[in-house]
């Protein structure tokens, strides 16, 4: 068996994908190293979701590959799902279940059992946060820790790699500060690779150790956000970059669905 390890915990090559006439991914080029966070960024419809669900085995890309901790989302599908954890942008938890509950669930899913699954649930909730309210319901809890558990059930069984789809939408500031900090420990703790999806600039130049702007489906550029900031001006701020890159300010374009569903999910994690 070859154990060697892949250049990179991602890597996109060509990757497009349409629907119809419409071209939502367009030879997307990409190649995200391992204990990265890497964040997506871009207005609406401008292929970041689009990127994820392919990247998670949720769609099927059109033309190009991509691989996911080595393995050929398109081919090895199963593979790539053993060896990632997923937080969409809509709401995962069930509110009519306690926390741990949440976590039991997850863990079956996952294929945990017995001393190891009540060993993570109790880390996992320790981890986020959540260990004093462990036996409320998940409909009683902020939005914050809302999202901390649904990265804790992400988490549970150790994935290579983390995919999160607007991560903090719809979180005060405070509950955004304490999402970003779980984040930044997870890394620490375990070396895992973090994709995240963002409209939020604060959170990118925050977070991300790399960043790339997406516009109408194409990659309009890559980098760290220093690196990114400097080419743009001395004072300038990772806005500026976008702005330069997309030619558009955040909040523009955008489709009837998608604007549906963010204000729909920031509604409920409110």
């Amino acid at each position: 068996m070859d154990n060697t390890k892949p250049a990179y915990a991602i890597e996109t090559r060509a990757l497009t994908k349409n629907f119809g006439v419409y071209c939502a991914l367009d030879q997307l080029d990409l190649q995200i190293p391992h204990q990265c966070i890497f964040g997506l960024l871009g207005p609406n419809g401008a292929g970041k979701s689009t990127a994820i669900k392919i990247l998670t085995t949720l769609l099927e890309a059109t033309s190009g590959s991509a691989t996911v901790a080595g393995f050929d989302v398109a081919r090895q599908p199963i593979e790539v799902r053993r060896r990632i954890g997923y937080v969409p942008q809509m709401l995962s938890a069930d509110g009519a279940l306690t926390a741990t509950e949440n976590l039991i669930l997850s863990a079956s899913l996952y294929g945990l059992r017995g001393a190891e699954r009540a060993a993570r649930i109790r880390e996992a909730l320790i981890f986020s946060g959540l260990e004093s309210v462990a036996t409320h319901l998940v409909k009683t809890f902020s939005g914050g820790m809302i999202r901390r558990l649904e990265i804790a059930q992400a988490t549970l069984h150790r994935p290579e790699v983390l995919f999160l789809d607007e991560p903090t939408i719809g979180l005060d500031p405070v509950a955004r500060r304490t999402v970003w900090e779980r984040l930044l420990e997870l890394k620490a703790a375990t070396g895992m690779t973090i994709l995240l999806t963002t409209h939020d600039m604060e959170e990118a130049d925050y977070l991300c150790d790399q960043l790339a702007i997406l516009h109408q489906g194409r990659l309009a550029v890559v980098g760290r956000p220093a690196d990114l900031k400097r080419q743009v001006g001395p004072d300038a701020t990772l806005s500026d970059v976008f702005v330069a890159h997309s030619g558009v300010v955040i909040e523009q374009g955008g489709h009837y669905r998608e604007i549906r569903e963010t204000r729909g999910t920031a509604q409920r994690l409110g």
